[in-house]
């Protein structure tokens, strides 16, 4: 049984697609550059904020001068409105209740900016229900880095392999065995099973659901 479960944010526990979209375009038109089509965001995003600025920069063949103050102004637009369009991916609300019904450790991990990350948790899903939000900081060497989801382990107070880790991107795999966690990759996000598949996912599920009966122990 395990004692924690550790989840990404974007496209794990909420979508927040047509959010990243939003604000990447404003920024990229303040900057005289063509907005570029949501769905191509789900192969900019996952690797944090800087990483998506020079992945549109370089689609839209942006200045490489202007990055700098692209991906500040990303950071600083984002901050004001973490929640345009976002939303919970179908069930997930509830599986997370049962899951703290149950007494596990709840948390979030993302490459998303702090501050960003907490204000969008915290704005769908309220204050009561994670035990730690945790986004990128400059002092924690970003996913798939294992630093940040060992740093939430040792505040609960619980080993790694008594922990799962659960994302739908390979940089979400990746952390996951770098972190010596039961790694779950999710289908309902960004990325194909075949890239889960070839990061070495522990295990694969359809729906937020499944999360209950692999907490419980029934691995996959």
């Amino acid at each position: 049984m395990y004692k924690a479960c550790i989840f990404d944010l974007d496209g794990t526990i909420a979508d927040t697609l047509e959010s990243i979209a939003h604000v990447s375009n404003q920024v990229l038109e303040h900057f005289h550059m063509k907005p570029q089509p949501v769905e191509k965001f789900k192969y900019f995003a996952g690797d944090g904020a800087d990483a998506l600025m020079e992945r549109c920069f370089a689609a839209a063949h942006g200045k490489a001068e202007n990055l700098k103050e692209a991906q500040q102004m990303y950071r600083d637009v984002f901050r004001k409105d973490p929640l345009y369009h976002v939303k919970p991916f179908e069930g997930m609300t509830e599986t997370l209740k049962e899951l703290k019904r149950r007494g596990v450790k709840l948390a979030v991990c993302s490459n998303k900016p702090h501050e960003a990350a907490v204000g969008c948790v915290e704005g769908l899903f309220g204050t009561e229900l994670f035990d730690v939000i945790l986004g990128q900081k400059p002092e924690i060497p970003r996913k798939p880095a294992p630093d940040a989801p060992l740093l939430i382990a040792g505040r609960f107070g619980v080993k790694p392999e008594e922990c799962i880790y659960a994302g739908d991107t390979n940089t979400d795999m990746q952390t996951g065995k770098a972190a010596g966690m039961y790694t779950v990759g999710v289908l309902w996000g960004f990325r194909t099973r075949e890239e889960l598949e070839k990061n070495h996912a522990d295990t694969i599920i359809e729906s937020p659901g499944d999360f209950l009966a692999l907490q419980e122990g029934e691995r996959r």
